[in-house]
């Protein structure tokens, strides 16, 4: 009876060792995405990042869908740190000087087993 009550913990501490191991989307893992906003071949200074985890489709423009921001320098050039493997969907609202012109446009991201560590280089193209 001890010994089947002992091999019941233990299966149950296994599995809830292998659920908490398996990380969803979204920050605590040591990947980045990274990448340059551009608007053709221009690049779109102080855009706004915006990252959805577990979506592989646009979520839609309403900012409150997403998860995280962070804002582009000034070389349009922005990062996300800490991700763990899955996959995001990133969006992005610009103003391109050149043009007068808001600009938007998102893109698929997918951090693969092998890109946890890593960063993962996705530009973000924009249009009107």
């Amino acid at each position: 009876m001890k010994q089947k009550k002992y091999c019941s913990a233990i299966i149950c501490s296994l599995i809830i060792i292998t659920i908490v191991a398996c990380k969803k989307e979204g920050m605590g893992g040591k990947a980045t995405l990274a990448g340059t906003v551009k608007h053709h071949t221009m690049v779109i200074p102080n855009s706004i990042v915006y990252i959805k985890y577990g979506a592989k489709e646009f979520p839609g423009a309403d900012i409150t869908n997403y998860d995280f921001k962070v804002t582009a320098d000034i070389s349009g050039k922005y990062a996300i740190n800490n991700l763990a493997r899955g996959d995001y969907y990133l969006y992005c609202i610009g103003y391109d000087q050149g043009a007068s012109e808001t600009v938007f446009g998102g893109i698929f991201a997918k951090i693969k087993w092998t890109d946890r560590k890593k960063e993962t280089n996705i530009d973000i193209q924009v249009t009107e």
